[in-house]
């Protein structure tokens, strides 16, 4: 599991930060790749990135501001064009699919695949995905309009068959393994009966992300956050400009950072980072709040993060 940062910046690109969109890479996990916005220009940075379109099967909207959304109608007939044929799921607020279906109408484009809206509205609360590997939660953030933030959960996986074992009592490797290997118990050809449920390690606990809109603060993203791996939060404005960040219904570093304490988040990675804060001044938003949560860093555009799992 990794996250790939396609653009970092808040509000319209700038020149050396594209507008905001981050991938998910589940290639090990599913084969494929999740999208969190598509902002402007999105797809000319997957051209800088070893993304395949085609590889792309869900795309998570936060909400429906511009430098979130308009790098879409450009992507979804780029991935038909190059052979994503299947179908693609789109979640996000009320209002996506009708951005979405106006733009194709309007150009009078043909995808060669089917996609599948998923929209919910402003008090959306819950699971909205399950399947055998991950689960997805949403929540409302605080915002100027509807605006929301994921929490990705990956299911345990389960323990590795104890092969070592196995060959120390001089069980032959065969079908047999493979009985063992689901837990059954099993009866050898010398009379022996064996527990598979023995010869199971530990399962090996599954990893969380929090991938989070635009909003001030809010119990809610403490909520998605908690116990999290990973958070990604935005920075659009720094220490001591707290009434900024309210009457724009942002927030500053310092805010995220005591999001992702009271979290007992594993780390907190910064973006939609406000033009204003280039080179240093962009190293000094990350100083400023690692003085409250040490495990903080600001990314920068097609920065790849891997989510380890955790050590036992």
């Amino acid at each position: 599991m990794q996250i790939e940062f396609l653009g970092t910046g808040a509000g319209s690109p700038g020149k050396f930060r594209n507008v905001s969109s981050l991938a998910l890479r589940l290639l090990d996990e599913r084969n494929s790749v999740w999208l969190f916005d598509v902002g402007e220009g999105t797809q000319h940075q997957i051209l800088r990135s070893t993304i395949r379109p085609r590889k792309i099967e869900k795309i998570f909207i936060t909400h429906l501001h511009g430098d979130h959304i308009y790098g879409l109608p450009g992507l979804l007939s780029s991935r038909s064009f190059q052979g994503g044929n299947e179908p693609l799921d789109i979640y996000g607020p009320k209002g996506i699919k009708d951005f979405v279906s106006v733009s194709m109408r309007v150009s009078e484009t043909r995808l060669a695949y089917k996609i599948r809206f998923h929209e919910f509205g402003p008090e959306e609360d819950g699971l909205i995905f399950e399947d055998k590997t991950f689960s997805v939660y949403v929540k409302p953030l605080d915002h100027r309009i509807s605006s929301f933030g994921y929490r990705v959960v990956e299911h345990d996986h389960p323990g590795e068959l104890q092969v070592e074992k196995l060959k120390e009592m001089q069980i032959p490797s065969g079908p047999v393994y493979g009985q063992i290997k689901a837990g059954k118990t099993v009866t050898l050809d010398d009379g022996r009966v064996i527990n598979g449920a023995e010869f199971i390690g530990p399962a090996q606990k599954g990893r969380t992300v929090a991938i989070l809109g635009d909003t001030r603060q809010t119990d809610n993203a403490i909520t998605l956050a908690q116990g999290a791996d990973a958070v990604v939060h935005e920075s659009t404005f720094a220490k001591g400009e707290n009434k900024l960040a309210r009457n724009y219904y942002h927030s500053t570093n310092i805010q995220a950072a005591q999001m992702a304490k009271k979290a007992h988040a594993g780390r907190l990675l910064l973006n939609h980072i406000s033009a204003r804060y280039n080179g240093y001044l962009a190293k000094e938003l990350e100083k400023q709040a690692r003085e409250v949560f040490p495990h903080t860093h600001v990314v920068k555009d097609l920065e790849v993060i891997d989510i380890p799992f955790k050590k036992e």
